[in-house]
């Protein structure tokens, strides 16, 4: 039994009548899952001989009629597909940057039946407490930071003397990402409390290091300085705060 005949009688095990007479006259569940098939077989990656990086978020547009239709069966629907895309994944030998998700819009453009999908490759990350130097200096610094380093939606401040991002579990920034090596850069934070002073040092990465599209192994970072490790891009931003000015005696 393939993987599509699975996922149909999966859902006809878990939703009632009413599922089927909702999609009669509209885009089809086993529709989405074949385009879902195909949209991670197109962006697959070469990682190794057996091993290729996939998309882990997908987004799919549907016209406002079948929207409306779907939205009872949303989040059966969408667990089912994701099973589908895990048995995929492990089928084809692909890997996933990190935890599948599926997220269904309204697209205004698309008629009745009609759906377009989407996808890209987004890392889990996690943070554990930044290093911090010690002294009355460093808790001013802490509390007029003025750096965050942006990911795959998290925000994560930027206080001297810097941070670690690798895959390892060392790392001060964790990005559940294959292409990044366990310790692959550091970003280096030093200067004054008004604006530090940012650089991004690659730590002999397998992949390398690439700062607003150029591989380096040291670089100065400046306020919406991009930086790619991997799979996995980075934004850096410099805010303006006054806080902490009262703590120095």
């Amino acid at each position: 039994m393939g993987i599509l005949q699975r996922f149909e009688n999966r859902l006809e095990q878990v939703v009632s009548g009413a599922f089927a007479k909702a999609f009669r006259s509209a885009v089809q569940p086993v529709e989405l899952a074949a385009a879902l098939q195909r949209e991670v077989d197109n962006s697959a990656q070469i990682l190794s001989r057996d091993r290729r990086l996939v998309p882990n978020a997908f987004h799919i547009e549907l016209s406002p009629m079948d929207y409306e239709r779907l939205g009872p069966y949303e989040q059966t629907l969408g667990t089912e597909l994701i099973q589908l895309l895990r048995e995929h994944a492990e089928e084809q030998h692909y890997v996933f940057t990190g935890p599948v998700s599926i997220e269904f819009h309204q697209g205004d453009d698309l008629g009745t039946g009609r759906f377009r999908v989407r996808s890209q490759a987004t890392a889990k990350v996690s943070a554990t407490q930044p290093r911090q130097e010690g002294g009355l200096l460093s808790s001013f610094r802490r509390k007029s930071t003025s750096a965050v380093i942006e990911v795959n939606g998290t925000r994560q401040p930027l206080t001297p003397p810097g941070l670690v991002i690798g895959r390892g579990a060392e790392s001060d920034l964790r990005i559940n990402d294959p292409g990044v090596s366990r310790r692959h850069a550091e970003i280096r934070v030093a200067g004054g409390k008004d604006q530090p002073s940012v650089t991004v040092v690659d730590l002999g990465s397998t992949n390398g290091t690439l700062v607003n599209g150029h591989r380096v192994e040291h670089a100065t970072v400046t306020d919406g300085t991009t930086i790619r490790i991997g799979n996995t891009t980075m934004t850096v931003h410099f805010e303006t705060s006054s806080e902490g000015a009262d703590d120095v005696e």
